[in-house]
């Protein structure tokens, strides 16, 4: 679901990334699985929420460093618009403040589906960690050049040496 209208200005600068999903690669996982990485939801000002461990909610600092990636989401696809679409931001943080961390089944995926799902963003309530993984991969794009080099440059090297060591051994 692409946007409709422009909807808040993304600042790249400040970090600021009004309606988006924003996403940053996790160093050591995401250098051998590229589309494996943390997630974040920013409000309606842009700023930026993510579940960062257990019983802790970031805001304004990815706990992974600066987002890479962004999927820019349109507010008229939420029940009660912007406003509903931070109120959703604020209730799914505020229950993952509460929560254990779990890497495989209740990780800052699950909290920014959560997020999606309380504020039936798109008439629907079945986002989940899964679909959103796949979705950031397709719909997202890189903030620069060299966010997209940040994120596959570790993999290339380590496939690289891989095959330096099975063609020489």
């Amino acid at each position: 679901m692409m946007p409709t209208h422009n909807s808040g200005v993304i600042d790249f600068e400040r970090d600021r990334f009004p309606f988006c999903i924003v996403w940053t690669p996790i160093p050591l996982l995401t250098w051998l699985f590229p589309v494996v990485g943390h997630m974040g939801i920013a409000t309606s000002s842009g700023i930026i929420r993510d579940f960062a461990g257990p019983y802790h909610v970031s805001e304004d600092q990815m706990s992974f460093g600066r987002p890479t990636k962004y999927w820019k989401l349109d507010p008229c696809f939420v029940r009660g618009g912007s406003s509903g679409w931070d109120s959703a931001v604020s209730e799914a943080s505020d229950i993952y403040k509460s929560r254990m961390h779990n890497l495989f089944c209740d990780n800052c995926h699950s909290h920014v589906a959560t997020a999606l799902n309380l504020m039936q963003y798109g008439g629907s309530t079945k986002w989940n960690m899964v679909k959103l993984a796949f979705l950031i991969t397709w719909h997202s794009r890189y903030v620069s050049f060299a966010a997209y080099v940040k994120t596959w440059l570790p993999f290339m090297i380590f496939v690289f040496v891989v095959v330096l060591v099975i063609v020489f051994t």
